[in-house]
């Protein structure tokens, strides 16, 4: 193959497909069933490879049948839009392929995920913070409840867990399940997560942490770990650290931020309030890959405490890797990985390219872009508001002109808007009702995108009902 060929032919591929992105008269994805997408697309390995054309055409076929999560009617997930100086800085950390153990192997990255820690901490109110990139908000939730674990029994390091500590962590019950999933790993196991009760909201209430911790207590259990969670997934809620913190330090507790979904919110002076406290927990999961709209993975963990990462690491006797021969420190030594991909290099780019003030207006617009969404079902008296809005999500369903089961139909015109492809959002349950959730993630999203949307909606939910209520014929 001609690699210039390719590579040439490539740029013109990504052209089109950014202007695609921006064509509302395409579809996000023109859906195929699993069985339909074979038929399209041959995704068996050959022996002997493909020609050049053919290798062209397979690009073609994947940037074709892949959801375009760039156009603004894409508000289905937590993370949404294209950022080309981010998608710049991705490709030039592609190129260079590097890992970020160290600094000799990579020292313009490490220097960045340097910077972009201490940047990060600034907003979190850590002064003597530290932290580590990770894969993941579910990774940085892991290691946030190891480091938790090791700080109140330092011996489990080398010894392993002793289960007669029976040690029990507390999350909201809308958490994020990934916390779970670390208890199960660290062998706490999943059901030493104890779920603390929410108000209509979605938030945390303080009262039921305290009497749970209590309760753990009385049960000669060891509460040890506490996560509050910046904007839970249904209904982006945010709890309320500032009296969290009170009662964790009351018990000596480890207060854990998730700011998987919303941690980004710090960067607006006009909304953080929503997250005041933070700068009293223990640790901090921020994934600007969500609403900084960096490509993902690009997920960060931040520590108070600078130091609290290396602990959890054993003795490192690899000097085959470590040499200690630069000065900076080499950044594998606090992280449970060996070679790490380089994400912050494309958060830096973005950064810089935005500014301070920049990522504000973005954040700002995003809430602001929420707000009117809110509004629009508010006033549309064939839409129901199902909850209060918290910040980026906006819950709510279709109530149509004839009498039936209110989830099945709105389950029903939410698959319909996803197959056409006009709009794609998602859907959860608040209790028993099954609501439609509009995430406003893109830092680009205009009134005129969410115009769009509920067009398509209200044209969807009516031709459902004209196919529910016609006469049918043999």
């Amino acid at each position: 193959m001609n690699e210039l060929n390719i590579l040439s032919s490539s740029f013109e591929k990504i052209k089109n497909y950014l202007e695609s992105n921006n064509d509302t008269n395409q579809p996000i994805v023109p859906f195929k069933t699993p069985s339909e997408l074979k038929e399209v697309i041959d995704f068996n390995i050959d022996k002997n490879g493909v020609s050049e054309q053919e290798f062209l055409e397979l690009v073609d076929k994947y940037l074709e049948y892949s959801v375009k999560t760039g156009n603004k009617q894409f508000l289905n997930q937590l993370y949404s839009g294209f950022n080309f100086p981010a998608f710049i800085g991705e490709l030039f950390t592609v190129l260079a392929n590097t890992s970020m153990y160290t600094y000799e192997v990579a020292p313009v990255a490490t220097t960045i995920e340097t910077e972009m820690i201490r940047l990060m901490n600034s907003y979190a109110g850590y002064t003597n913070g530290d932290g580590i990139f990770v894969s993941g908000g579910s990774n940085a939730n892991l290691v946030a409840m190891f480091s938790a674990r090791n700080k109140f029994l330092p011996e489990s390091r080398f010894e392993g867990y002793d289960r007669n500590y029976k040690l029990t962590a507390f999350v909201n019950e809308q958490a994020h399940y990934s916390f779970e999933t670390a208890a199960n790993v660290l062998g706490i196991g999943s059901k030493n997560v104890i779920k603390i009760k929410s108000d209509t909201n979605g938030v945390l209430i303080p009262s039921e942490l305290e009497n749970e911790i209590l309760k753990s207590l009385q049960r000669n259990e060891k509460p040890f770990f506490v996560a509050a969670t910046c904007a839970t997934t249904l209904l982006g809620a945010y709890d309320p650290m500032d009296e969290m913190a009170k009662i964790c330090k009351k018990y000596h507790l480890w207060l854990h931020a998730d700011g998987s979904f919303g941690g980004s919110l710090l960067l607006s002076d006009q909304h953080k309030h929503l997250m005041k406290g933070i700068e009293k927990t223990d640790s901090f999961t921020w994934n600007p890959h969500k609403l900084m709209n960096i490509p993902l993975i690009c997920s960060a963990l931040l520590v108070k405490k600078r130091g609290t990462l290396q602990h959890n690491i054993t003795d490192i006797n690899a000097d085959y890797i470590f040499h200690d021969i630069d000065q900076i420190e080499d950044l594998g030594k606090k992280s449970i990985q060996c070679g790490r991909r380089v994400d912050a290099v494309k958060l830096w780019f973005a950064w810089k390219y935005f500014g301070l003030e920049g990522y504000q207006k973005r954040i700002d617009n995003l809430i602001s872009v929420a707000t009117y969404a809110e509004g629009i079902v508010e006033n549309n008296t064939a839409l129901e508001l199902l909850a209060d809005r918290q910040s980026f999500a906006v819950c709510f369903r279709y109530i149509p002109n004839y009498k039936t089961d209110l989830n099945t139909f709105n389950l029903e015109l939410r698959e319909a808007l996803r197959k056409k492809g006009s709009s794609i959002v998602n859907y959860g349950y608040i209790g028993k009702t099954l609501s439609i959730r509009l995430i406003t993630a893109n830092g680009e999203l205009k009134h005129s995108d969410i115009d769009l949307f509920f067009d398509n909606l209200m044209v969807t939910a009516k031709e459902l009902e004209i196919q529910h209520t016609q006469p049918r014929h043999p």
